[in-house]
């Protein structure tokens, strides 16, 4: 769905252009901040009790998931919840 008519399309890209490269990354960062918070927020919702490392998989699986076969997936998903453990010496 488009409902931004060519015209303002091509002035909001020209206000976009007009920033130095820095401070188009920098709101780019401040909005994947604010999509991780949301997405936090709805974990946290369906899941008051979640702890760190769950949060952490969750957010994993919902940003890219999708971009790993299933034995990539859970490699991944293990080397978040072992980070989520202090290494201890013996």
């Amino acid at each position: 769905m488009n409902d931004t008519s060519p015209d303002m399309e091509s002035r909001y890209r020209a206000m976009i252009m007009e920033r130095s490269g820095e401070e188009r990354l920098k709101m780019g960062c401040s909005m994947f901040d604010t999509a991780k918070a949301v997405m936090q927020a709805g974990i946290l919702d369906q899941n008051s009790h979640a702890s760190p490392a769950e949060i952490r998989r969750a957010l994993f699986m919902q940003l890219y998931g999708h971009e790993f076969d299933a034995d990539s997936r859970e490699k991944i998903l293990a080397a978040i919840e072992s980070a989520s453990h202090p290494v201890t010496k013996s």
